[in-house]
C-alpha cells in the first residue's frame, strides 16, 4: 500500500473562524490558508471526497478551493501510514512557521 499527504488551499474567509485562528496564532493575513491531510487515496480523489462530504473535514468541504501540489508532491508516495501521519504533522507545522493558516488533525 502507498499513502499520500496533500494540501488543499482554503478560502481565506476560514480565518474568520475563532477555532481556526486559535490554532494559528502566527497567521499572517495574505499568506493563505490550507488544510493538510494524509490518506491511502491519491490527493485528487481525496480532494473530491472532501468536497462531496465523504469523511470530510468541515473546513476542506466548505472552504476548499484546489489542491496545492507545490506544497506536498515531493513527499509522495509514502510507504507506511505512520510515515504519512508524521509527514502530515511536520508539513502542517512547517507551513505554520511560514505564517500560513493551517488546519490538520
Amino acid at each position: 500500500m502507498k499513502y499520500y499527504v496533500y494540501a488543499i488551499e482554503l478560502d481565506p474567509k476560514v480565518a474568520n473562524f475563532r477555532k481556526f485562528r486559535d490554532k494559528n496564532p502566527n497567521y499572517i493575513k495574505g499568506n493563505g490558508c490550507v488544510y493538510v491531510g494524509q490518506s491511502i487515496r491519491k490527493p485528487e480523489l481525496r480532494f473530491d471526497q472532501h468536497k462531496e462530504g465523504y469523511k470530510s473535514n468541515k473546513y476542506a468541504k466548505q472552504f476548499g478551493l484546489k489542491l496545492r501540489p507545490d506544497l506536498y508532491a515531493k513527499y509522495n508516495p509514502i510507504p507506511t501510514r505512520q510515515d504519512a501521519e508524521e509527514i502530515e504533522i511536520m508539513l502542517g507545522k512547517e507551513l505554520r512557521k511560514r505564517g500560513i493558516g493551517v488546519w490538520f488533525n
